[in-house]
C-alpha cells in the first residue's frame, strides 16, 4: 500500500501525491491572493471555479489534463469524480457554480469542497459516500462559514478535517477583507487539532478518531 501525501499551499490550493501521480488543486493568482506560489510540477490540476484565486493553471507544469467540471475522470490511476454544486446559498444566483471532487487513491478517499456555499443535501452526502479525507473552507465570506462548516464535517464524519479558504497574514487584505480566521472554525468544531508540515496517510493506518489538522504553508 502506497503512501499518499497531502501538502497546504495556502488559501484553498492543495498537492497530493499518489504512488507516482501528483495533483494540484486550486491553484490562485499569487497577485490577487497576496502570498507567493512556486511553479508545480503535476500531473493533473483540479478547478473547483473559475475565479482567479482558485483557477490559475499557469503555475503547474508538466500536466496531463486539467479538471473543472463534473464528471467523473482518471488520472495516473487516481479516481476523481466531480459534483456540482453552488458558490453562494442562492443556487448559484450570486456567484455562480462550483465543484467539489472526490479522489480515490490507495484505499482512501479525499473530498475537496472548493468555495462550498451552502451545507450539503442528503442526495448529495449519499453521493460521496465515506470520506477519510475532508479540505473544507471556513472563512465565510465566499464560501461557508464556521457553523456551516461544522454541520457539514458532522454530515460526512471524515477522520481528518483540513480546513482552507482563511483569514492569515499576509492574505490580501482589500480583496479579502471580511475572511475569517481559522480560530473561529476551530472553537465551533470542538475536535482534537494537530498542526504539521504536511498529512502524510496510509489506509491500515486509519481509526476511528476525528481530527483537525491544520497543514503548514509551503
Amino acid at each position: 500500500m502506497q503512501l499518499m501525501e497531502i501538502n497546504y499551499l495556502g488559501h484553498a490550493c492543495f498537492k497530493i501525491k499518489s504512488s507516482n501521480t501528483k495533483l494540484l488543486i486550486d491553484p490562485f493568482d499569487h497577485k490577487m491572493v497576496g502570498i507567493k506560489l512556486p511553479p508545480q510540477e503535476v500531473d493533473g490540476v483540479l478547478v473547483t471555479h473559475n475565479h482567479p484565486d482558485h483557477n490559475f493553471v499557469d503555475v503547474a507544469r508538466g500536466y496531463r489534463k486539467v479538471i473543472d467540471a463534473p464528471g467523473e475522470y482518471e488520472i495516473g490511476g487516481i479516481s476523481i469524480i466531480g459534483f456540482s454544486t453552488f458558490h453562494d446559498k442562492k443556487s448559484g444566483q450570486e456567484r455562480g457554480s462550483n465543484t467539489i471532487y472526490l479522489i480515490e487513491a490507495e484505499g482512501l478517499k479525499l473530498l475537496h469542497l472548493g468555495d462550498l456555499g451552502h451545507t450539503l443535501t442528503e442526495k448529495q452526502l449519499e453521493a460521496v459516500g465515506e470520506i477519510n479525507v475532508l479540505m473544507i473552507p471556513v472563512g465565510n465570506k465566499y464560501s461557508i462559514g464556521p457553523k456551516d462548516a461544522v454541520k457539514v464535517v458532522r454530515d460526512i464524519e471524515p477522520q481528518f478535517v483540513l480546513p482552507m479558504h482563511f483569514y492569515f497574514e499576509g492574505i490580501n487584505k482589500e480583496v479579502f477583507e471580511g475572511l475569517l480566521p481559522v480560530e473561529d472554525f476551530l472553537s465551533e468544531v470542538g475536535l482534537p487539532v494537530e498542526r504539521l508540515p504536511k498529512l502524510s496517510l496510509k489506509l491500515p493506518d486509519l481509526t476511528e478518531d476525528q481530527k483537525v489538522v491544520l497543514l503548514e504553508r509551503k
